[in-house]
């Protein structure tokens, strides 16, 4: 894994009521770009040092607009469908 400074941090929920956590990238621990990032999660006052596990990912800012994009689509979707659910009379 590797990042720039600026780049996003994302944590996946690792179950379905977890929700990710996110945090802009603020420094990078080697020049190749590899961790530890220092990272300022989006929510908290305060920066941490992480070593990122297999439930994180590295966006750049366009990689996670089009990501949020998506992610839209799919509830719009979702919304879409309902309307057409059979209801009970």
């Amino acid at each position: 894994m590797h990042a720039q400074r600026g780049d996003w941090l994302v944590v996946k929920g690792i179950h379905v009521d977890v929700p990710e956590h996110r945090g802009r990238i603020v420094a990078v621990g080697s020049p190749d770009g590899a961790p530890p990032f220092t990272v300022r999660w989006l929510g908290a006052d305060h920066d941490s040092t992480v070593f990122p596990g297999p439930d994180a990912i590295v966006l750049t800012d366009d990689e996670l607009a089009a990501q949020d994009q998506q992610a839209r689509e799919r509830v719009e979707g979702l919304g879409a469908l309902q309307h057409h659910l059979p209801t009970d009379a």
